[in-house]
């Protein structure tokens, strides 16, 4: 067979997603602290764009002729139809669509609703004003007498401690990185440790707690035993313990229930730098005839199309201003509406898992069904990933607290009566409340809280139980029996 070059006409289908309609799913993935970056951007670089306020009128998107440009179809049409390069930003009925975009209420209309002032006004300011720890210590060293190396040194201690207050790096360390004497990093670090909170500055644990006791003075001999031995007091070893103190039961009591006092980790009463309030993107209550659903207007960005500045562009004659005019005025009309259409995407997926979930919105997390995004999408006729993108990084607040979309998508286990399937969650919810009932004479082992769940309705192997047992922080039941123990000592 002979090589040759030769032309060849062949036809096939593919999908083609334009940019805008990619930029069109990453919004419906953002968060809503992303959103407002995003939209922060847009307004930046598009001046036919302005930050609107909510208002109850609405019209339609504008066009450079001023005509309403017909609706878009979902997204999910689009890719059946193997249409992708049409610019439809998001999977949802456009017919649902409000129809005025260029005053900004689409979030006005999205977000009204009953819970629209119920807000707890503490989300964004719920740390706002607490001092973190450093600052907090920086504060008290104006009130200790020393050198300015040995400020500084203090300072730079400081700045090594973790949240719970607790100083890793070892000394020699910092006296070779400072070039400075062992002698006077541990003199800086006495001073660290003379601040309130007692205990920060420490080591290790134990040494934490003995400046603890001496600040009460509570650090005799005794004490200082039972400091060096914690390990000992982990286990249970309350015989060797007073061997070791050589103190008698009472005394040994006694000195189990001023430890249990002191503050392990003295740093975590203030507020840590970094940590940020998690703002919830809907807000559900009950309601008469079911929950009423609306998105936090908090959350929400407000954009509205610059008319004056578009009229005033519009009557110049310069070709290329016109052509950079319409460019403009699609782009800004395009993103106002699908940020309106991510918002009904939103309720819309959201309304199905509260529906779905009504046990735990009624009951709590004992009724929590599982439940798989394919369950919701095949319900509201939108594709899986939509409904994967819509649950990431979103937040929802109810009367039971504040849970991220993705916590209502559990895994099953088996009933015991073989009817049916039961959430992971409300199986580790059994476990726990059966753990905290348990008597400190009678521990409840993994077999024996097999045989509970069972009669619960919760078919699981001992293994299974385990599993949960530890995700939730719970100890076998040697180490609750021990636990139980002191706390009965103390």
């Amino acid at each position: 067979m002979a090589l040759s070059p030769r032309l060849d006409l062949r036809q096939s289908q593919s999908l083609v997603m334009t940019p805008q309609l990619q930029q069109a799913i990453k919004l419906l993935a953002l968060s809503n602290l992303e959103i407002e970056t995003f939209v922060a951007d847009a307004l930046d670089s598009n001046p036919l764009l302005e930050a609107g306020e909510l208002r109850a009128g609405a019209e339609a998107p504008a066009t450079p002729d001023g005509e309403t440009p017909p609706d878009p179809p979902t997204a999910d049409e689009l890719i059946g139809r193997g249409q992708g390069e049409a610019d439809a930003p998001l999977d949802i009925d456009p017919t649902a669509l409000d129809r005025d975009r260029d005053t900004g209420d689409w979030s006005a209309a999205s977000g009204s609703g009953p819970l629209g002032d119920d807000l707890p006004s503490d989300y964004a300011d719920r740390d706002a004003g607490a001092p973190t720890l450093v600052q907090h210590l920086e504060a008290q060293l104006g009130a200790v007498k020393g050198d300015p190396q040995l400020l500084f040194l203090a300072r730079h201690l400081i700045g090594l401690l973790d949240e719970a207050g607790y100083l890793a790096t070892p000394l020699e360390e910092v006296a070779t990185d400072l070039g400075v004497p062992r002698i006077r990093v541990e003199q800086a670090l006495a001073a660290v440790q003379s601040l309130d909170p007692t205990g920060v500055g420490a080591r290790n644990l134990a040494e934490c707690l003995t400046l603890q006791a001496k600040e009460a003075d509570r650090h005799d001999p005794c004490m200082a035993a039972l400091l060096a031995n914690l390990d000992l007091v982990a286990r249970g070893a309350f015989p060797q313990l007073m061997r070791l103190c050589r103190v008698d039961e009472e005394d040994f009591a006694d000195m189990l229930r001023e430890l249990r006092r002191y503050d392990p980790k003295p740093g975590l009463r203030f507020g840590r730098a970094e940590a940020m309030a998690v703002v919830p993107d809907i807000l559900i209550a009950p309601a008469a005839d079911g929950w009423d659903i609306a998105l936090n207007p908090a959350s929400l960005p407000r954009l509205v199309v610059n008319r004056p500045y578009a009229l005033e562009l519009r009557s110049c004659r310069d070709k290329a201003v016109k052509s950079w005019l319409s460019e403009k005025l699609a782009d800004a009309n395009w993103l106002i509406k699908a940020l309106d259409q991510r918002q009904k995407t939103i309720l819309k997926v959201t309304a199905e898992i509260v529906r779905q979930q009504e046990g735990f919105f009624r009951k709590g997390v004992s009724l929590l069904k599982p439940l798989t995004l394919r369950q919701v999408a095949d319900a509201i006729g939108m594709h899986e990933s939509t409904v994967s993108r819509v649950t990431s990084a979103k937040y929802l607040q109810c009367h039971r607290g504040l849970f991220e979309l993705k916590f209502f998508f559990t895994s099953g286990v088996a009933s015991a009566d073989g009817e049916g399937t039961a959430s992971a969650s409300a199986v580790k919810a059994a476990i726990r409340s059966l753990c905290d009932a348990e008597s400190p004479d009678a521990i409840l082992s993994d077999d024996t809280l097999v045989d509970l769940l069972k009669e619960k309705g919760f078919d699981l192997a001992r293994r299974t139980v385990a599993k949960y047992r530890e995700a939730i922080g719970i100890g076998s039941s040697v180490q609750r029996r021990r636990q139980k123990k002191i706390a009965r000592v103390a």
